[in-house]
């Protein structure tokens, strides 16, 4: 009787506590976002004072360099290449890791734990390791700043995970829901536009996003295969490092152009992408 009676007010007293941690763990995590928007509003000068000045006077000259107020050069063509490559990729990934997953978990195959422990093993190898003989294929190939060459790389790089992640969704449909789809005579590609899409909707569009973040993000391969015609937003923001000094509200103000496709693309799959982590894939 005493336990039963002490417990509700200690439940009581600890969700406002642990109200207060989730919202200080919130702020820390966006803080450096906060103050990078922040610094992107200030002039060089202001930007470059130590310590900065909360205080100073707000303006968008920094967006305007960004856009090539003064230089002429525009951003638009390496923002339209991440995007073209990101977008192609993560189609792609997702056109080959559904009926990969659905092999592995709905349909299991023979020792699908060997081919689940097989995609594992290519990202065991580090990136910078491929990097000298994709190079020298590309190279040999003539498709050297080229996007294509980028779509299929960001598709070889996320299929893995997007497998991993797909497998667990599907092991969650139930099998009585397929058995009675195949009893009333739907086919393959009918189970898979009326039960298995719609089913795991939410995890598609977990997977998506994470893919679509990874290879927007990547600059490695980018930095080193794409010259002119090809070069994406991250390696473009590279650019703002010159030999005159780093300009750091111009900088903060790229990074904040770069990053809102990302933070868009995040907010408005937000329900979606909760509910399909919250599936499994990542317990």
């Amino acid at each position: 009787m005493s336990t039963a009676a002490v417990s509700p007010p200690r439940r009581r007293r600890a969700g406002p506590l642990w109200g207060l941690v989730a919202w200080a763990a919130g702020l820390l995590f966006v803080l450096p976002i906060g103050w990078m928007v922040l610094t992107s509003l200030h002039s060089e000068p202001d930007a470059a004072t130590n310590p900065p000045s909360l205080g100073a006077r707000l303006t968008l000259d920094g967006y305007r360099e960004f856009f090539g107020a003064s230089t002429g050069t525009s951003p638009w063509p390496p923002l339209v290449n991440s995007l073209t490559a990101s977008v192609a990729s993560t189609l792609l990934v997702l056109a080959l890791a559904i009926p990969a997953a659905y092999a592995l978990s709905v349909k299991p195959v023979r020792k699908w734990s060997d081919v689940l422990f097989f995609f594992l093993s290519t990202k065991m190898l580090p990136a910078v390791a491929g990097l000298l003989p994709i190079y020298l294929v590309a190279q040999n190939l003539g498709l050297l700043d080229n996007i294509w060459l980028m779509v299929v790389l960001y598709t070889s790089m996320n299929l893995p995970i997007a497998v991993w992640m797909m497998r667990s969704f599907l092991a969650e449909i139930p099998v009585a829901i397929l058995e009675a789809a195949a009893i009333d005579g739907a086919g393959l590609p009918t189970v898979f536009r009326r039960i298995v899409i719609p089913i795991s909707a939410p995890g598609i569009a977990a997977t998506s996003l994470i893919c679509f973040i990874f290879s927007w993000n990547e600059m490695l391969f980018a930095r080193v295969l794409t010259g002119v015609r090809s070069v994406t937003a991250p390696v473009f923001l590279t650019s703002f490092v010159t030999s005159q000094g780093l300009f750091l509200a111009k900088v903060c103000a790229a990074a904040v152009v770069v990053s809102l496709p990302v933070l868009i693309a995040g907010f408005a799959a937000q329900d979606r992408l909760v509910q399909g982590l919250s599936l499994g894939a990542v317990k």
